[in-house]
């Protein structure tokens, strides 16, 4: 917990006397709590009824957050707002994120930066978490650097390719995922590069189905080492 962080909100009665330490806790600005529950348990009581517009900031997410006059609302001002971000590791076939999506956005932008691959050629998958049937369509367009093109289009497969790996190079994805939340289809689109290749991804889902996260891997006994998946959610206003 940090050293401005609150553990109560205090009320004041006509003529009191503040002490410094009550002086130095209201004049950190907006209140810091630890949590969303420390925060609820400092707002308590029947002296602190919340009113529309009170701020407050909370350590575990590092976020902001304002009470609408219902409810305490995440502030979401900016364009992108950082959910999940996660290590890849070593040596691993697949990686599992979970706790991506939420009701709080309806698109979002995956990212997968500096990560390399344990084999040339071979593609990388993508599933949502819970999904089981064969409703995935994509289509994998790229270039090597010797003019060959790479075509990875395929329907109705139990995962999705979202780019081609090089043995032993960094390679990057970035993808626009769109209503994964929402029980509907999922779309999604988005570009690859590598050391030998880079090229333009796109595809759906064909289920009306809500998910919450997705898996990563590499196919054929490939692993993956390095670098980190990040989840980045779009302001719906």
């Amino acid at each position: 917990m940090g050293a401005n962080a609150q553990t109560a909100v205090p009320t004041f009665t006509a003529s009191q006397v503040l002490t410094a330490a009550q002086q130095n806790q209201i004049n950190t600005g907006i209140p810091v709590f630890a949590t969303t529950t420390t925060r609820d348990a400092a707002f308590g009581g029947s002296n602190k009824a919340l009113a529309q517009g009170q701020y407050c900031f909370i350590e575990a997410t590092n976020a902001t957050q304002y009470y609408n006059g219902s409810a305490w609302v995440t502030n979401t001002s900016g364009a992108l707002t950082l959910v999940i971000s996660q290590a890849i590791g070593t040596g691993v076939s697949s990686v599992a994120v979970s706790s991506a999506f939420s009701a709080t956005y309806d698109n979002y932008l995956i990212t997968m930066s500096n990560c390399t691959w344990s084999a040339n050629d071979q593609a990388i998958t993508f599933i949502m978490t819970g999904s089981t049937a064969s409703y995935y369509s994509n289509a994998v367009y790229g270039l090597t650097s010797t003019g060959a093109v790479t075509d990875l289009n395929r329907s109705n497969a139990a995962s999705a390719y979202i780019g081609i790996t090089d043995a032993n190079k960094a390679g990057n994805i970035a993808m626009n995922i769109f209503n994964p939340f929402a029980a509907a289809y999922t779309n999604w689109s988005g570009t690859f590069n590598g050391y030998l290749s880079s090229g333009v991804i796109g595809g759906q889902h064909q289920l009306a189905t809500s998910y919450t996260g997705f898996t990563i891997a590499a196919i054929s006994g490939a692993t993956l080492t390095g670098g980190t998946i990040r989840v980045f959610g779009y302001s719906n206003s």
